[in-house]
């Protein structure tokens, strides 16, 4: 099997460092790609620290892959060398499920194999993901990317992107509607350029008052600072669906009460747990409180097209592999606008 450099942690409290790690040789529905940009997303901090308690070290982060093919199997028909391709969060599914077969390959009955900390089906080991030189996966969850566009700055959609795109799809979002995002970090600045394109009403809901003209920037019509009493009560029984992207500890109530009649309250940042739903603030209003993983392969590459078409790509930092130990203590901070993008060339 071939080797190539990577970034690993060696366990929860060792800095990312330089590790080597075998790749498989391409299978015949197999396409191989050399890495040239890899976002980095806080779910990589998460597993690097185990901070969720099911890292499986070492761990090779990384799911915001894209680079150029350099091989294919003999029987891949969906790439050839030379294009540009990415990898986003899965790299296998069983395919059989009804979810699957649906393409919400995410929700996989027997479980998604992640493009890294998880265990391949074939048993014949855990995932490795894009902190590395180069990468090798099944036609079926490798990407099309548009080379037009930075690819730098596409890379973060793979994850951020597809994050935020999903439950709007899904709950229909569209003009007419009044839609608030919670957060202005890596997910909250593209659901806010992904809904304005949706033709939305969009107001950035944030403590920070020093984040009101990036919103507007970013295509906010409003921004509503949640620590000014007036201005939070300005938005009461206001928004149809409101985008949850926060991580810390907030009080989903609060944000409920935001929504008017049958609006919907999406949750995609893992927060510790919150206080208790308090179920008046369900039921009077017949509001919901749903939650959203990514999105299957079809949707990914529709919302790569999509971005691609309406000239959407993420506000991106680049930063050399060895400064990903630095990179993570600034993200804990809040220290980006908004994404860091490892250039791979440096490794």
């Amino acid at each position: 099997m071939p080797s190539t450099k990577s970034y690993a942690a060696q366990s929860a409290t060792s800095p990312l460092a330089a590790w080597t790690i075998e790749r498989r040789s391409p299978k015949p529905h197999d396409v191989q790609i050399d890495i040239l940009y890899c976002g980095v997303c806080h779910s990589d901090l998460h597993f690097a620290r185990n901070d969720w308690g099911m890292s499986m070290y070492p761990v090779v982060p990384g799911h915001e892959i894209v680079g150029k093919v350099t091989a294919v199997g003999a029987h891949v028909k969906k790439f050839k060398v030379g294009d540009i391709a990415g990898i986003g969060c899965l790299v296998d599914s069983c395919r059989e499920c009804d979810n699957c077969k649906e393409g919400l390959e995410q929700y996989c009955a027997e479980g998604a194999v992640f493009s890294y900390n998880g265990m391949e089906r074939d048993g014949s080991g855990v995932t490795y993901g894009g902190y590395s030189k180069n990468i090798v996966c099944h036609e079926d969850f490798v990407l099309h990317i548009d080379a037009s566009q930075p690819l730098e700055a596409v890379a973060p959609l793979l994850c951020a992107g597809i994050t935020t795109y999903s439950p709007l799809r899904h709950w229909k979002v569209g003009p007419g509607q009044k839609v608030g995002i919670l957060g202005l970090g890596g997910l909250g600045h593209m659901a806010v350029k992904l809904a304005v394109s949706m033709g939305a009403e969009v107001t950035m809901l944030s403590h920070t008052a020093s984040k009101a003209a990036d919103a507007k920037r970013l295509g906010a019509h409003k921004f509503v600072l949640t620590t000014d009493e007036a201005q939070a009560k300005s938005v009461s029984n206001y928004f149809d669906f409101i985008l949850d992207t926060v991580s810390a500890a907030h009080d989903y109530n609060f944000y409920l009460g935001m929504l008017r009649t049958s609006g919907t309250m999406v949750c995609v940042g893992v927060p510790p747990p919150a206080p208790p739903i308090a179920a008046f603030n369900l039921i009077f209003q017949r509001r919901s409180l749903a939650g959203s993983l990514i999105g299957g392969l079809p949707e990914t590459q529709e919302m790569l097209d999509y971005c691609a078409k309406h000239q959407i790509v993420s506000d991106v930092e680049v930063i050399a592999m060895r400064d990903i130990n630095e990179a993570y203590e600034r993200m804990l901070k809040g220290d980006v606008r908004y994404r860091f993008v490892i250039d791979m060339a440096t490794l």
